[in-house]
């Protein structure tokens, strides 16, 4: 039985939709209340279990390995000044018992060759793949759930959920037979296709287990929509060699890819935050909406 110990993390994108927010400064590290979106990704991971982190990386990333890094003199001037909590806090990013790990993609040439880049650190283990800008929020963590489904069935796994029709154009959409309430076995995908298209409204959304197959298939995949290797055209000729699960997580999803997703996050997480929840909550409770004009 195979266990899941290594995540990858695709971060080498550009964040387009918020520029100039992140013109110098990574998607990836903006924060949801006091903690940036990668963050949560890999405390996701360290809550499975897994404890090597791979992060495929690109330009103007280095401030995630700087956060994952050791803060020398930061620690020690919270340290002298007594700032216990906030010493923990700093300590706390990056748990003693993982390992870090950097990769960088030289070109922007999409999901499916980012998670390529990561088969010299994976080789041939079954691991993880978690998007940053999918923040799910729920007790047990999605990756952590799937990991179980994984010891039982030891296949790829695909983390689904239903989105509106109209919106399968934004996603990996899958066909599947149903085998539990919370279990699909898949027998097709496809790359945001049109929602007259689309065979169902079941999207993946940004976490995935994967076999060490994948890489064969990813290294013949042909160029695809938008001129990058699509991650979708590995898995659907994996599923034709091995069998192939979906599966439909508890939690809230955030797409905080997006602007709207994002103020969502901020305004859920903050309104749990034990620091600021209840002056939030008032804030939102008092909070005058202006009035559309006419």
């Amino acid at each position: 039985m195979k266990k899941i110990t290594k995540a990858v993390f695709p971060v080498a994108g550009m964040g387009s939709r918020f520029l100039p927010a992140t013109k110098v400064s990574p998607k990836e590290m903006m924060p949801i209340v006091d903690k940036p979106l990668i963050q949560y990704a890999v405390e996701e991971a360290v809550a499975a279990g897994i404890t090597d982190m791979v992060f495929i990386t690109g330009r103007n990333k280095r401030s995630i390995e700087d956060h994952f890094d050791k803060a020398y003199e930061l620690e020690a001037e919270l340290e002298m000044r007594g700032k216990d909590e906030l010493l923990r806090l700093v300590r706390e990013v990056t748990p003693s018992n993982i390992n870090c790990i950097y990769i960088r993609q030289v070109e922007p040439l999409g999901l499916g060759h980012a998670v390529l880049c990561a088969k010299p650190v994976v080789q041939d283990e079954p691991f993880a793949v978690l998007l940053a800008d999918d923040l799910i929020d729920d007790g047990t963590p999605i990756i952590k759930q799937m990991t179980d489904v994984f010891q039982q069935n030891q296949c790829s796994i695909l983390g689904v959920q239903n989105v509106p029709r109209e919106n399968t154009r934004q996603y990996g959409i899958v066909s599947s037979v149903t085998l539990t309430d919370n279990l699909e076995q898949v027998n097709g995908i496809v790359e945001k296709p049109n929602p007259e298209d689309a065979p169902t409204t079941l999207a993946v959304v940004g976490r995935y287990i994967l076999t060490p197959r994948i890489f064969h298939y990813l290294e013949k995949v042909q160029v695809g929509a938008g001129g990058e290797i699509q991650l979708t055209d590995g898995i659907a000729a994996l599923m034709h060699e091995e069998k192939m699960l979906a599966y439909r997580f508890t939690g809230t999803r955030y797409d905080c890819g997006s602007k709207l997703g994002y103020l969502e996050a901020m305004v859920a997480f903050g309104l749990k935050h034990p620091e600021v929840r209840e002056e939030f909550s008032a804030f939102l409770r008092d909070l005058k909406l202006p009035v559309k004009s006419k």
